[in-house]
């Protein structure tokens, strides 16, 4: 029936295939097939500027090579630029930087000394035997009577000189072979002017030998003054090395030396100050050390704000032969850092008011590549003998006392005696003379590399100096002022004026310079002076920067791959037989490069793909071939046939 009828459904579209893998379509690292194609895909698309003319101008060799060999002289003259800064960076320069601040300073550290290492009275009888030589060899040398016995009993003296080892000795002076008559030939034209003078060429001085006396030199001087207080302050060196027992100072000795102390117009007390004892410089005293608990602040400028000093210079008890200058030695120092009397104090002059103004300037230096400076000495390869803040003349000075410890077997007694060293005495240490002199010799040519091993601190300040002189007292105030210290002070001297002497040290403004080192070329100036460079040449940033790293990157992937099938291609070589066939046959798709730049597949080739791969293995057998031929007509239904099952 027509109603009966069943509506077939009309066919529809079909199904759509399920897409492609991407996988196997979009590999995950692709490269270009050749370098010339490298090379147009990097000039297309690059951001450097001038690199596309390579591609537009190829139809136009003449301008082809004309942006190849502009371009490559640009990219010459950059990176010769890129060598020069970087050959700034790492010279490591610095640049200076100088601050003027204004606050209020801490006072440094101040040093007074005697001048006169001990009373003579103290020392007559050590000294006594050496006084008698000195003697005695002034009125051999120079006929100088110190006093009516000396010509009595001069025998009795020469016997008394040989007993000290070393003896002061009058040493002639060679003139050197023809000096004379190449003087006189060149002055003959005026000789008839200039009368010929009579003089005798000699020097002064004492022999030093080694412990077998196989090597002597003599110290000598052209000075007689000079020859005999060095003479003299080289056997006193050895008289202190005996002299264990170094008197210790008395309890009104800064009251004998010090008439009156002020600071800020106040009075000092004794816990602002402390002592000790110099060889050559005797009694000395520091103000506002590091012991000081509360440390002088100076708020203002001006002498009124300063530290005032009233000394005692007079000499009456001064040891004669070695202390020949009257006076008093001061210095300027840090809180934390030895008095180096020798190094960095001066002197003042009796009846003087001395009135000194500083000046603070502070260093800040760069260490490690930028300069050669130490933080803390730490570093630096000489034991600190002095147990204070690092300084270079801290460093020269132990470095001095080690070698001399090390080479002649005891110590310098101007410098600090370790434990377990005794001073130098010729009684113990019979050539310590010749090895001391030595070694001064090689320590001033820096033979000992004291010098270099010891370098500059990082930090550090220091105060310049400058002093004015008056005289003091004035004419018309003397008599009073002497009159207030005798009786106040116990002050009793004929020469009054000779006897005193005043000293003012003060701030001459609050103002101090810093001088501070930084990097004149960090690293944000190299990228800056870099990135000026690549733009000022190419036109480009940073990421022009990444590709010319994926330019590199992919030429050497590319030759990596074309030695790769160069390697393939030879190794699969029909020559091998059928045993490369074999291997080639049984090798899956893909493990096989078959090009540089592989591309995405399409979805044809995908479909395609079981046929390529049957392609490239061994084809299967014709079944269908092994049974009876049958004629042409009759193959179809003899082909059915032969495969319904079910039949035999």
């Amino acid at each position: 029936m027509k109603g009966d009828k069943h509506e077939e459904p009309e066919p529809g579209p079909e199904p759509a295939a399920p897409p492609p893998s991407t996988d196997e379509e979009e590999p995950l690292l692709e490269f270009h097939h050749s370098y010339r194609e490298l090379f147009q895909f990097f000039c297309n698309n690059t951001t450097i500027h001038g690199a596309i003319r390579l591609v537009c101008s190829q139809h136009n060799r003449m301008k082809t090579a004309f942006w190849a060999v502009l371009w490559l002289c640009t990219f010459g003259m950059m990176y010769w630029q890129f060598g020069l800064l970087f050959g700034e960076y790492f010279s490591y320069p610095v640049s200076l930087n100088i601050n003027l601040n204004s606050e209020k300073l801490v006072f440094p550290a101040v040093t007074v000394c005697t001048l006169n290492p001990y009373r003579y009275t103290e020392m007559k009888k050590d000294l006594e035997e050496l006084d008698r030589t000195t003697e005695q060899t002034l009125f051999d040398l120079y006929k100088y009577n110190s006093s009516n016995s000396l010509v009595a009993h001069a025998r009795g003296r020469r016997d008394l000189r040989e007993s000290l080892p070393h003896p002061l000795q009058r040493l002639p002076v060679p003139a050197p072979p023809h000096a004379a008559s190449r003087v006189r030939r060149s002055d003959s034209s005026l000789s008839h002017s200039n009368p010929k003078v009579n003089r005798k060429d000699w020097m002064i001085g004492f022999q030093l030998c080694n412990q077998n006396n196989s090597d002597c030199f003599y110290r000598t001087y052209s000075s007689g003054v000079d020859a005999v207080r060095e003479w003299y302050r080289f056997h006193y060196i050895n008289i202190l090395s005996r002299r264990q027992d170094t008197p210790m100072l008395e309890e009104e000795a800064l009251g004998k030396f010090i008439f009156a102390c002020r600071f800020n117009q106040v009075s000092c007390n004794e816990a602002n100050y402390s002592h000790f004892h110099h060889p050559m410089y005797g009694n000395c005293y520091t103000f506002n050390d590091k012991n000081n608990s509360n440390l002088w602040m100076s708020f203002m400028p001006g002498v009124n704000n300063g530290l005032s000093l009233m000394l005692r210079t007079e000499q009456n008890d001064f040891i004669p032969l070695l202390s020949t200058v009257t006076g008093a030695r001061v210095m300027v120092h840090g809180q934390d850092e030895p008095a180096f009397m020798d190094d960095g104090g001066f002197n003042l002059r009796p009846g003087m008011e001395t009135s000194i103004s500083m000046s603070k300037e502070a260093v800040d230096r760069l260490g490690g590549d930028y300069g050669d400076c130490t933080k803390n000495g730490s570093d630096v390869p000489v034991e600190n003998l002095y147990g204070t803040k690092y300084t270079q003349q801290v460093c020269i000075h132990s470095c001095f006392q080690v070698n001399m410890i090390r080479e002649c077997g005891c110590a310098y007694i101007f410098y600090p005696q370790p434990r377990g060293v005794e001073f130098c005495d010729y009684r113990k240490h019979n050539s310590w003379g010749y090895c001391y002199y030595k070694l001064q010799d090689a320590f001033s040519s820096d033979r000992l590399g004291c010098f270099t091993k010891c370098r500059k601190p990082c930090n550090m300040t220091t105060y310049k100096l400058s002093a004015g002189y008056s005289r003091w007292p004035s004419v018309t105030s003397q008599d009073w002022v002497f009159q207030m210290l005798s009786l106040q002070n116990n002050y009793t001297v004929k020469n009054k004026r000779d006897g005193i002497a005043k000293l003012n040290i003060f701030f001459k403004e609050l103002n101090y310079k810093t001088n501070s080192e930084s990097p004149s070329v960090t690293m944000v100036t190299l990228l800056s002076n870099l990135g000026s460079q690549w733009s000022l040449w190419f036109g480009s940033s940073v990421l022009s920067v990444v590709e010319m790293a994926e330019l590199i990157f992919d030429l050497l992937a590319i030759t990596f791959f074309m030695l790769l099938r160069r390697f393939q291609s030879q190794y699969w070589s029909p020559g091998r037989g059928g045993r490369g066939a074999q291997e080639v046959a049984s090798t899956p798709p893909s493990s096989l490069p078959s090009r540089f730049c592989p591309h995405p597949a399409s979805p044809s080739s995908s479909a395609a793909g079981p046929a390529t791969s049957l392609a490239l293995s061994a084809p299967p057998p014709a079944y269908a071939t092994l049974g009876p031929r049958l004629a042409p007509s009759g193959s179809t239904e003899a082909s059915s046939s032969a495969h319904t099952p079910g039949e035999p």
